[in-house]
């Protein structure tokens, strides 16, 4: 596909006033998320979904029960559910449906019956430096898909996260028996890697996933080479006026994975090919280049479930997962009874030092006061 010079003119001009008004990840990131909360159906006072979420701060760690539900599940909570009350949690935008596995976790303190944060598995990136150095080799990508997932989202509602280590407390379960037993069962797969990334990485020199270890250990930097995405109405309208110019076709297959990304990759690509002739050019490679500065290096993390020789699985040089020694702190109790010995003294600290947090932090009712990156 090619534009004429003058289409090509406007497209790019899209990218530019879009990209030259966002100068940091914060603010880049804080954009996307009002336009996505302005989008939200309206609550009347006391019905919003945020009355679903924990806010009984006067609790202590060691009086809290914690279980996992999978969303969707017949009689359980609905997807619909997990989607509204982690849009108005989380800081960043996330799309509702994704390609590949997926399995959606809503976690719950059962005493208040109140949610305190969510969770969702997906197929882990086709490439990660990381994580192939960790190989040390290329696996076959069948046998890597049956074998490992990838954390997308994991988060804590607000205030829990800060009060109890909640963020630590959802890392931890991913790395669970019980997740692993569930992605198996729906999948017909066997685990034995999960994968994350932080959300920020130059940003925070720390992540909430620090300081797990045996269950997850930092690995190293991912490799950040890609443009921040157009946030939805934008990217929409700009995607519709490609597909009218190319035929009613989609610039890419519909079902592939990361769509909107190599969606906007391809505009990209369009667009310098049919400036190639025009001054524009400049301009519109040098705004796409400052854009990649929003973007950063992650900090990557993995755990091998409690197994001693998942790297060899995955690259096929054996065939039978052999249990570590700590295999059995990756049961969930284990992992809720560690996490209340330091929930419990980061709450009491907090309350000593007065610095407890007992507001709920949700993006439909006071924007204004969350810091975007926390």
């Amino acid at each position: 596909m090619e534009l004429s010079t003058a289409d090509a003119t406007y497209a790019a001009d899209k990218f530019i006033d879009y990209f030259s008004n966002t100068g940091r990840i914060d603010e880049y990131l804080r954009t996307v998320k009002m336009d996505r909360i302005a989008n939200q159906p309206m609550s009347l006072p006391g019905f919003g979904p945020e009355e679903d979420l924990f806010s009984d701060f006067d609790m202590h760690p060691e009086d809290m029960d914690i279980k996992v539900y999978a969303a969707g599940d017949k009689g359980g909570f609905s997807n619909e559910y997990f989607n509204e009350r982690l849009q108005i949690t989380m800081s960043h935008a996330f799309e509702s449906s994704i390609p590949g596995k997926s399995l959606k976790w809503i976690v719950q303190e059962t005493n208040s019956n109140k949610t305190i944060g969510f969770i969702r598995f997906g197929s882990p990136t086709i490439n990660s430096k990381p994580r192939n150095d960790w190989l040390g080799a290329t696996p076959e990508l069948g046998r890597f898909n049956r074998h490992a997932i990838m954390g997308f989202i994991i988060v804590p509602t607000q205030p829990f996260g800060f009060n109890y280590l909640g963020g630590k407390l959802l890392a931890m379960l991913c790395c669970s028996h019980q997740a692993r037993e569930q992605l198996n069962a729906k999948y017909n797969s066997d685990i034995c890697l999960f994968e994350t990334t932080s959300l920020y990485g130059s940003t925070k020199s720390s992540s909430q996933y620090d300081g797990l270890k045996p269950y997850m250990r930092y690995k190293g930097l991912t490799q950040s080479d890609f443009t921040p995405l157009l946030h939805d109405d934008i990217f929409h309208d700009l995607n519709k006026w490609f597909i009218a110019r190319n035929g009613d076709k989609m610039l890419v297959k519909e079902d592939a994975s990361s769509r909107k990304l190599k969606t906007q990759s391809k505009m990209i690509s369009i667009i310098k090919k049919s400036l190639k002739s025009s001054s524009k050019l400049t301009d519109f490679t040098a705004a796409i280049k400052d854009a990649k500065n929003l973007t950063e290096q992650k900090r990557f993390y993995m755990s091998t479930y409690g197994f001693s020789n998942s790297r060899e699985v995955i690259l096929g040089t054996q065939d039978t997962l052999v249990k570590a020694e700590n295999y059995d702190r990756f049961h969930i109790d284990s992992i809720v009874d560690w996490w209340r010995r330091k929930a419990s003294r980061r709450y009491e600290s907090l309350q000593n030092l007065g610095r407890l947090r007992t507001k709920l932090e949700t993006w439909n009712t006071n924007p204004d006061e969350i810091d975007i990156i926390r």
